[in-house]
């Protein structure tokens, strides 16, 4: 894993959470994007060469909506970035770590991405993303 690639946030309304983040960083959204197929809307923010994801839920049964009715808003995952999502898949599996997909699946950013089960992980759900 090369670095942390960016702490993504569960909130329930996008716009009243980038005011928020955008006043507290000094920063704005420099990018939103629907995922689908997730059924989450995102926004990007930079604050030097960190990143935040916004994430909201597009429909009650998305798997942000479910985070935020049993956990409330707040810290989703923390992403790294790898170079051979695969490999590194192959690698966290051997290890004896759980992933929620066989496959890297698309995600938001131009990213290819796989989670990493909180259980095998100390309680933090983890996401793998590599650049496409």
């Amino acid at each position: 894993m090369n670095k942390v690639e960016h702490i993504g946030i569960a909130v329930n309304d996008i716009k009243i959470a980038g005011n928020i983040y955008e006043k507290l960083l000094n920063t704005g959204v420099y990018k939103t994007e629907l995922v689908e197929q997730e059924g989450v809307e995102t926004a990007f923010l930079k604050t030097g060469p960190n990143k935040i994801e916004l994430l909201q839920a597009t429909h009650a049964d998305s798997p942000i909506a479910k985070f935020i009715a049993k956990k409330g808003e707040g810290i989703h995952h923390i992403a790294f970035e790898v170079d051979d999502i695969e490999a590194e898949m192959l690698r966290l599996k051997n290890e004896g770590f759980v992933l929620l997909s066989d496959k890297p699946k698309p995600g938001a950013d131009n990213k290819l991405v796989c989670f990493v089960h909180p259980k095998s992980a100390g309680g933090v759900l983890i996401e793998l993303c590599q650049s496409i």
